[in-house]
């Protein structure tokens, strides 16, 4: 398989329960260009368990990364290939989720304390796949927060041919803090990501955390690499609207919310004729109209739609209600 080039200028962040395949379509339809990512995938429910379920992915959304969590370097691997035969344009590997379940499973986080471990999963997943395979990772955990002790992990994990590093711009207490606290609680350090990218200027940096707008990543931009949006993206899609002309000098993509509203009506009934309840698709879609009048007409009418009856009336006129 030929590797499509991949412009990491922008991407939205891989989040647990909304990163899904039609938040992703509902993403496409506003930005073009952006990199999108899917909800971590652990290796272990990748190859005991619904594959087609965690796989699965509209051609339209590309480019689009598939992330994995797991920390044996032939399971890895091994789902490499499987997101790679998918058709996935990357696969990363998640080192920086701080949760219980997953530090308890030995992967996430925690695996910043074993960066030869995290350099032996790349380097298994790279002889196993011809896509680029990147790292997500925090600043530090716990007490292994020191500049040194970042900078030895990625050096360390750059030499099995990590094609990217994702950086979390907070350190993540492992215990006392929960994975909300973890993403609020440990202060943000864009400085250090910053740092980073001059101590390995041969290295594409993507600096993640605490990035709720353009104007915000455009200013990142002039130190790193990539910028990675994350909530800010699901609570308020639209705000990706401009990207594709602001960050990658291209045509802008959806000319009007209303646009995509109409659009989402016809996914819903495709959907819906293929067995998914229409809540799936449409509670991604309640920020498609944040911050314009009408906003609260619209998330009412989304969330008392039990079926696709609803999109009868177009997103326009939702939004418009008094």
């Amino acid at each position: 398989m030929t590797a499509r080039p991949l412009d990491r200028r922008l991407a939205v962040a891989p989040m647990l329960d909304w990163t899904d395949r039609h938040f992703r379509w509902l993403v496409r339809r506003i930005t073009r260009h952006t990199l999108l990512y899917t909800e971590m995938v652990t290796t272990g429910a990748l190859l005991h368990g619904d594959r087609e379920r965690f796989l699965a992915f509209d051609e339209d959304e590309h480019p689009v990364a598939l992330q994995l969590g797991g920390a044996d370097p032939a399971d890895l691997a091994a789902c490499a290939r499987l997101g790679a035969a998918r058709g996935y344009d990357e696969i990363n590997l998640n080192v920086g989720c701080p949760s219980d379940r997953v530090r308890h499973g030995r992967f996430g986080a925690c695996l910043m304390a074993e960066p030869r471990l995290v350099a032996d999963c790349v380097r298994a997943m790279r002889d196993a796949v011809d896509v680029p395979v990147t790292v997500k990772h925090r600043i530090g955990i716990d007490d292994l927060d020191s500049y040194d002790a970042l900078c030895s992990f990625v050096g360390t994990v750059a030499e099995a041919g990590t094609d990217a590093f994702v950086v979390h711009a907070r350190k993540a207490w492992l215990a006392g803090l929960s994975p909300k606290e973890n993403r609020t609680v440990p202060p943000l350090r864009h400085d250090v990501v910053h740092q980073l990218k001059r101590d390995f200027p041969q290295l594409p940096i993507v600096v993640n955390g605490g990035i709720a707008s353009l104007d915000a990543a455009l200013e990142q931009l002039a130190h790193v690499d990539g910028v990675m949006i994350g909530r800010a993206a699901y609570h308020d899609p639209w705000l990706l609207a401009a990207a594709d002309a602001r960050v990658y000098g291209a045509a802008p993509g959806a000319a009007t919310r209303d646009a995509v509203a109409r659009e989402l009506a016809a996914y819903v009934e495709r959907q819906a004729r293929n067995g998914v309840r229409p809540h799936c698709v449409t509670r991604h879609a309640l920020g498609l109209y944040h911050g314009v009048p009408g906003a609260r007409a619209w998330r009412r009418a989304l969330a008392a739609s039990g079926t696709s009856e609803f999109f009868t009336v177009s997103g326009a006129e939702a939004a418009t209600e008094p």
